[in-house]
């Protein structure tokens, strides 16, 4: 019995190992590494927007330690200069929040209209009188008073996680910044030497996927929220500038950003505009600029670097949301694409690389192009004018 249990002990996978043994143990890794995520995120996600600030700033840093500037002097002005652009895009947002508060009183007086109208609609067409309406509606807001207690801590809990990450961000970035040194060595020591290279890989590839992604998206989050203002503004919508800035901040979460941008800007269109044919053009105008950007914008200024496909996409943001919440949501794009490099750079993780991008391959002309392709055309006669031409 000993002997079986020392032999039991010492099993382990190898190389030879069957095929589901290797594939059950990875999956077990991923569910742990899911588990660690959900459980310390509150320590983990301040860290990471730390890391991404801190390789967005590392130019910057470089730039003026050149100049004969102190590291901590350094990292220092890149943190004010950051500072400063937050300050004045959070100025920027509650001006145009407190002009949007003022007009409330009016927005639900056209609200409760349109409400009316569609009340009648209703029973007109389902044969549901006024008060059934009513009634179901006096229903469900009970239950949400109900359950207000609960979104009411929700809502306290999230807003305190916010401040403390507003707080802890600077901190973490400037010692990112100060010890990356430091880092950079633990990294190739506590690998074996023969890995140095692939380390070094990862860590150069990853800094320029970073460094591409956020100033990528920050110029493309520039250039859609200028269309997308310019747009409402020919439409005359009210609050255009505020509903173009915020469906660009938005943006930043793949697919489901836009749609919830569009969604809440159609719903004030309702309330303050006189002409249905509005709502339609709000949903051409945001969506075909959404695809604009998804296809011509995103390829062109982010770069190849972080080319993750659709479908990774969406369960990387379904994924860190479930995870983490709103912070998952926006970290999974740069958390994937780096997953991907290591993969890449990893022998026995490089199909799992291959199917998180999105390279495709043609397998050659399709059967359409050949017989367009094959079609020999009659040359026309000539009319007597050309002839004697």
């Amino acid at each position: 019995m000993r002997a079986f249990l020392h032999k039991e002990s010492k099993m382990e996978i190898t190389n030879n190992s069957p095929y589901y043994v290797k594939l059950a143990f990875k999956f077990l890794v991923i569910f742990f590494i899911c588990y660690f995520i959900h459980v310390s995120k509150t320590i983990l996600i301040p860290f990471s927007f730390a890391v991404l600030l801190a390789v967005l700033l590392l130019p910057i840093v470089n730039f003026l330690e050149k100049k004969n500037f102190s590291r901590a002097l350094s990292i220092a002005i890149a943190l004010l200069i950051t500072v400063f652009c937050m300050a004045a895009l959070i100025y920027f947002l509650s001006t145009q929040i407190a002009r949007f508060v003022d007009d409330i009183p009016a927005i639900k007086k056209n609200l409760s209209d349109h409400f009316v109208i569609f009340q009648g609609w209703i029973k007109e067409k389902m044969h549901i009188s006024f008060q059934e309406q009513n009634e179901y509606i006096n229903q469900q807001a009970n239950k949400l008073k109900e359950s207000g207690t609960g979104y009411l801590s929700t809502t306290f809990f999230s807003i305190t996680e916010s401040v403390i990450l507003l707080i802890i961000l600077p901190i973490y970035t400037f010692l990112i910044l100060y010890y990356r040194d430091l880092i950079r060595r633990f990294l190739f020591m506590v690998f074996r030497r023969e890995h140095g290279e692939k380390i070094a890989n990862v860590i150069r590839s990853s800094k320029m996927m970073i460094h591409n992604y956020i100033l990528g998206v920050l110029i493309e989050m520039g250039i859609v929220a200028a269309c997308n203002t310019i747009g409402l503004m020919i439409l005359g919508i009210k609050y255009a500038l505020f509903f173009g800035v915020l469906a660009a901040v938005l943006n930043i979460i793949p697919y489901i950003g836009m749609f919830t941008a569009t969604l809440f800007t159609v719903l004030i269109t309702l309330s303050t505009s006189t002409h249905s044919s509005d709502i339609l053009w709000v949903i051409i105008i945001m969506y075909g600029i959404h695809i604009i950007d998804v296809n011509i914008l995103m390829p062109r200024i982010v770069g190849s670097k972080v080319r993750i496909n659709a479908l990774i996409s969406i369960l990387g943001v379904v994924t860190g949301g479930a995870l983490a919440g709103l912070s998952g949501l926006f970290l999974s794009v740069p958390a994937s694409a780096m997953f991907k490099i290591i993969c890449d750079q990893t022998d026995d993780l490089k199909p799992w690389g291959m199917v998180l991008g999105d390279d495709t391959t043609s397998y050659g002309k399709g059967k359409l192009y050949q017989r367009i392709k094959n079609l020999k055309f009659k040359k026309l006669p000539k009319s007597p004018k050309d002839q004697s031409a």
